[in-house]
């Protein structure tokens, strides 16, 4: 899979031209389109000229399409055999395991977002484009990552919650919610009960579900879910990892702030003004 080209076209998706977002579709239909067709088929499939498949190429920062496929050969030739929780018997010295860290999260974040489907990113930042309220949730060492939700949305819109459940009150927080707010909903294993219940009182809400959770579990979840974003979280064992996932909330955002560049510009400058005013920052 050609996981570095993916994520440039996902980066310069709002920048590409209309023949170039053609381009961009069939290969993120099909991320190994790369190595078993020539940029003429891959232009053709599109319904595009030769030559905006070359131009597609650049505005991606490539040289041409042979060093598109050098490098989706490289990546492919770099895969190792992945587990869910990578286990090892024997001692590291702090530098091994400093190398073996990175080596895994970068196998996290490349693997979920090569299996990123373009059509669910889409389709969750209709879901937050079209909420009157976003709230977040998450349990245990989620709930964190959902403060950090909230925090990255507050910057490019108004009306961004985050469920807080103080003293096991959950009900005071979701009285709160309506029809067509989005709930976006952080959950790793292990799930406590009472998700279940709070997840069908949000769909009795009417409530529009987006789950971020690890990819073990997306097909449970999309049975409650509107949109499921699947993360790779494979670790050692003792800590979980949340990198993936505060990627892909970041993704998100990014994704928000493309499809609606004036709400997030508005708020940039209201958010800008009031600290001006309030004398905060150094």
């Amino acid at each position: 899979m050609a996981s570095r080209l993916i994520l440039r076209i996902h980066e310069k998706q709002t920048r590409l031209t209309s023949a170039e977002k053609k381009i961009a579709q069939v290969i993120l239909e099909n991320h190994d389109i790369i190595e078993t067709h020539t940029a003429t088929e891959i232009a053709n499939l599109a319904g595009v000229s030769k030559a905006s498949a070359a131009r597609f190429f650049r505005t991606l920062g490539y040289a041409d399409f042979e060093e598109v496929r050098l490098q989706a050969r490289e990546e492919r030739n770099q895969k190792q055999p992945y587990r869910q929780t990578v286990v090892t018997d024997s001692p590291t010295s702090l530098g091994r395991s400093i190398g073996d860290h990175l080596e895994l999260e970068l196998r996290n974040l490349t693997r979920s977002f090569e299996e990123l489907s373009s059509y669910n990113l889409v389709e969750a930042t209709n879901i937050l484009s079209a909420a009157p309220s976003i709230w977040f949730l998450g349990f245990g060492a989620e709930d964190g990552i959902a403060r950090t939700g909230r925090a990255i949305f507050s910057q490019l819109r108004h009306g961004v919650h985050y469920i807080s459940g103080i003293g096991e009150d959950w009900s005071s927080d979701l009285a709160m919610v309506g029809p067509r707010d989005a709930l976006v909903l952080l959950s790793l294993d292990a799930r406590p009960k009472i998700m279940r219940s709070i997840i069908n009182y949000a769909r009795t809400s009417r409530m529009q579900i987006i789950t971020l959770t690890d990819h073990s579990y997306e097909q449970q979840a999309a049975r409650f879910s509107n949109v499921v974003l699947p993360c790779h979280v494979a670790s050692y064992g003792l800590l979980p990892t949340h990198a993936t996932i505060l990627s892909m909330l970041r993704l998100l955002g990014i994704a928000f702030a493309g499809k609606n560049p004036e709400t997030a510009k508005q708020r940039a400058e209201t958010l800008e003004a009031i600290i001006e005013e309030l004398d905060i920052m150094e």
